[in-house]
This record gives structure tokens, C-alpha cells and sequence, in this order.
């Protein structure tokens, strides 16, 4: 395969794609949904969760007074969703009402729960540290939300029944396909 090689990643999209995700957070009543695509699982034992926003952000200044955040994930038919309050500021308009975005009750914190998640996780922030323009918040899972009977017996998504949006970047969202799904067990392939 033919390489370029560059001194500056450009627009950075060339770790995509990647499962978008809708962080929510309530502070004193004042609600707000953003989309990222940057996060991810940091520990099992406990479990942790990290999700990158600019500090510039108001869910950054949001999660800051609340030490609380949510993360959601939508089913790729709710992209739409993902865009409008990925491109809204909550600063200025209540995204909750201006997008008719439908609620589920938390559990053990104060944030939205999206009710078209097909999961979704509570957080309590544990660290917020700043890495160039974007802050890396750890938050502990304090509780989980999932659709029923859209997870196979091993925990797995099932792709058949849910098809969770992906970001490829330069505002562009996709999906999976099931059929491109393999099990390669990590035993038979890998050497020792």
C-alpha cells in the first residue's frame, strides 16, 4: 500500500470511523446535549469512561459545576439527532425542547437519559485534565441503561436489531453492515 507521509494531520479524520455519541448534563436545572466522537471505556475494575470536549464547550462548563455527565448512544436512524445538537449551542437555545428530544429518568445522577439510546451510562467525574484544546474527563459508570433484547447472550450488540451511527468525519455519518462482521478468535490468530 502506497503512504503519504505529512508533518500535520490536516483534518484529522484518519481514525474514523468512529461510534458518535450524545454526553448530556444538568447543572442546577439547566440542561444541555452535545455530540463527540471522541470517547472511550478506560477500566473495567472500576468502570470508567472518558470523553474529550473543548474546554470553550458549555456541556465542558456544565459537566465542570455538576461533576456529572451522561453518554448515549443512538441508533444510526437518529443521526439527525446527533447533527442538531452537534451543531446547536446549548448557551442559546434548550435542545431538549427546540428538537423534541423524548427523556428516560437517571438513576443515581441528575443527567438526561435520551429515551432513543439504545444504552446509555451515568457518569460521576472522577478527573478532568487538560491536554491541548480539549479537556479528557474520566467519569465512573454509576449505572447503565439498555434496550432490551438488542444485545446477544455474550453482551455484544446485535447488529441485526440496531445499527449504531458512526462518524466519518467532515459532518458525514454511516453504519454497519452485518454482513462485513467476523469472529476471529485472538487464540487461533495470534502467536505466543
Amino acid at each position: 500500500m502506497l503512504k503519504v507521509v505529512a508533518e500535520h494531520p490536516g483534518a484529522f479524520y484518519q481514525h474514523y470511523p468512529r461510534v458518535a455519541a450524545i454526553v448530556t448534563v444538568n447543572s442546577s436545572g439547566r440542561k444541555n446535549a452535545m455530540a463527540v466522537a471522541w470517547h472511550s471505556s478506560v477500566s473495567f475494575k472500576p468502570p470508567l469512561y472518558g470523553i474529550s470536549i473543548a474546554p470553550k464547550r458549555y456541556t465542558y462548563q456544565l459537566i465542570s459545576e455538576s461533576k456529572q455527565f451522561g453518554v448515549n448512544f443512538v441508533p444510526y436512524e437518529r443521526a439527525e439527532t446527533i447533527a442538531a445538537v452537534g451543531g446547536s449551542n446549548g448557551g442559546v437555545i434548550n435542545k431538549f425542547s427546540e428538537f423534541n428530544i423524548a427523556e428516560d429518568k437517571p438513576v443515581k445522577t441528575e443527567v438526561p437519559i435520551l429515551k432513543d439510546a439504545y444504552t446509555a451510562y451515568e457518569c460521576k467525574v472522577i478527573e478532568n485534565k487538560v491536554y491541548g484544546d480539549h479537556a479528557w474527563i474520566i467519569g465512573e459508570i454509576v449505572a447503565v441503561h439498555m434496550a432490551e433484547n438488542v444485545f446477544q447472550e455474550n453482551g455484544m450488540l446485535d447488529l441485526s436489531l440496531i445499527r449504531p451511527a458512526l462518524y466519518i468525519g467532515g459532518e458525514t455519518y454511516c453504519s454497519t453492515d452485518k454482513s462485513t462482521v467476523k469472529f476471529l478468535d485472538r487464540e487461533k490468530y495470534g502467536k505466543k
